[in-house]
């Protein structure tokens, strides 16, 4: 009689014992902090410089843009301003395209413009060139105003002191300032012979390898898209490359 009264005990106690884990177990998970949704990467973000430019995106995009583009041609900021950026960006985003900008001179601004840019660091370019296109006219008058004033004198000079020259007289500084450049570094970027020397020696094998028309020149994974001159005319090309 009393051995089944202690088992029926131990047998009671077994039963209670169960939603009592289980609760504590409960009350556990609950007090745990909710996994985090993952978050998306913005590839707009992940910036490197390459050997003639400077690429945003996913390294393994399957579609590859390339831009040639002059930073003083007014057709690259129509472009630019009118759409194509927040279009590139947005496909950028995806992961899907990546985009390389390749500096390609023109115009006597250049040079100046493109050293300073290339002493950036490679996530601070793309928003840089961006706010260059978007203020064109307005520095493009004041280097015509300094040009006029000072024409005989510009002639004279070295190819390094012209142009720091009309990079000076572009008044831009600013933008660079904003960046992180001190007035030292910016100097020092725009009269180094090297640094202005190896954008036009990647200019001069462009034009000889590729034969680019003018600025801008794009290519899609390698291919050259003919007569662009609005991103509505560019996105069929990269959502074809990029449905193949």
């Amino acid at each position: 009689m009393r051995r089944r009264l202690f088992l029926a005990a131990l047998a009671a106690v077994a039963v209670l014992a169960v939603p009592v884990s289980e609760a504590d177990a409960q009350q556990r998970r609950a007090a745990r902090p909710a996994a985090r949704p993952a978050v998306a990467r913005d590839w707009t973000r992940v910036a490197v410089r390459t050997p003639e430019g400077v690429r945003i995106g996913n390294p393994a995009a399957t579609v590859r843009l390339v831009e040639y583009g002059s930073i003083t041609c007014p057709h690259c900021a129509a472009f630019a301003n009118q759409g194509g950026t927040v279009g590139l960006y947005r496909h950028v985003r995806t992961g899907r395209v990546s985009w390389e900008y390749r500096p390609y001179m023109i115009f006597p601004t250049d040079p100046g413009l493109f050293a300073a840019l290339n002493c950036l660091p490679p996530g601070a370019f793309f928003p840089t060139v961006e706010q260059l296109y978007a203020t064109q006219q307005t520095w493009v008058g004041r280097v015509q105003n300094y040009l006029e004033a000072n024409q005989a004198q510009v002639v004279s000079m070295s190819i390094p002191a012209r142009s720091a020259a009309m990079f000076r007289a572009s008044q831009v500084e600013g933008l660079f300032r904003a960046r992180g450049m001190t007035a030292a570094q910016l100097n020092a970027c725009i009269t180094n012979p090297a640094n202005l020397q190896r954008i036009a020696s990647n200019t001069q094998r462009a034009s000889a390898r590729l034969n680019i028309p003018g600025t801008p020149t794009f290519y899609v994974n390698g291919v050259q898209a003919q007569g662009i001159e609005f991103f509505s005319q560019l996105e069929p090309l990269l959502l074809r490359a990029g449905a193949r």
